[in-house]
């Protein structure tokens, strides 16, 4: 049997601390003997194809294989499945709702990646773009670390005015709208884009002495939030260097092998130093591995089975096998 899982299912079957810790061991753990793979396309219409294989992480008996599709222009922009397979046989053990995974995986990942290398006393942030995966950076950060005050911005003013509603208890001092992206950069500590921006945000004059910033909108050729000039003023650091350059912040923006510190896993492992002074700029800007998309995925369907058929639907795909 086949385990069907919606976005109503994971959200049951996932907890903010839980995830967490699975993705910071997924981080520290060895990396996957095979190179993760990011295959995109454009398509006729407005929207791009993209699949994500394959997830792998030493210990977990499984892989996964994730396709989306991202049309910006719709609600939710992204949609697609998380294919969760047995190791050694193949067999199909679930079929999960890719937005919610992207989501979980993309959001907490980022949120330690932010900790790691914030100040530790940095508590006031700028999120802008209001949207799933700023809601989840922010609620993981707050799991880690105690918050300020938010200031969002959203093209959309509506849009942040809700997002800041639902936010506002997430830091003592609430979620305050902003007029403006440099309104809200210049008097934070953290700074978090998540958009599908395709111009830079952000240069480095809009940085201030000591701030991190974290960009998770570069995930495809294209797409960029921070422009050059920003990118070559911080410490950055991404998540697969060879990605960056390929479909990410570097790549996207010109920018070599070079110009990144190293990986968020090499700072948690101890192989190269993160922040290294109160008045750095650092910066973390990750593409987001297919193995993160297994570490939630997994997660999940160990909780989903413990349920007792609480959570989920079981289907056989192969009930009318000839």
């Amino acid at each position: 049997m086949t385990l069907l899982l919606s976005a109503r299912d994971i959200g049951q079957a996932l907890d903010l601390r839980g995830c967490l810790d699975v993705l910071d061991a997924g981080f520290r753990s060895a990396p996957p003997s095979i190179r993760p793979q990011r295959v995109r396309t454009d398509l006729p219409g407005p929207g791009t194809a993209t699949t994500l294989i394959p997830g792998l992480i030493e210990g977990i008996p499984a892989y996964s294989v994730k396709v989306n599709a991202k049309f910006p222009g719709a609600r939710p922009a992204l949609r697609g499945v998380v294919c969760l397979h047995d190791l050694s046989t193949g067999a199909l053990l679930a079929l999960l709702d890719s937005a919610s995974v992207t989501a979980w995986r993309t959001g907490l990942a980022a949120a330690i990646g932010t900790h790691t290398l914030a100040r530790a006393d940095a508590r006031d942030i700028a999120v802008i773009g209001a949207g799933t995966q700023s809601e989840f950076i922010l609620r993981g950060l707050a799991t880690l670390r105690p918050l300020g005050t938010v200031w969002v911005h959203d093209l959309d003013r509506v849009r942040a005015a809700t997002w800041a509603a639902r936010q506002d208890s997430v830091a003592a001092g609430g979620c305050v709208v902003a007029d403006s992206v440099s309104s809200a950069v210049r008097r934070a500590e953290i700074v978090i884009c998540a958009t599908w921006s395709r111009k830079p945000l952000l240069e480095a004059g809009d940085l201030v002495d000591g701030q991190h910033v974290t960009s998770v909108g570069a995930d495809e050729p294209g797409k960029l939030e921070l422009g050059r000039t920003a990118l070559e003023r911080g410490r950055v650091f991404v998540d697969d260097l060879a990605l960056s350059i390929q479909m990410g912040a570097l790549g996207n923006s010109g920018l070599s092998a070079d110009t990144a510190a190293g990986t968020l896993a090499e700072v948690l492992t101890g192989a190269i130093a993160g922040r290294r002074s109160a008045r750095e700029v650092t910066i973390y800007a990750p593409i987001g591995l297919p193995w993160q998309d297994l570490a939630v995925s997994w997660l999940c369907y160990r909780h989903a089975i413990e349920s007792g058929n609480r959570i989920g639907i079981g289907f056989d795909f192969l009930a009318d096998e000839l």
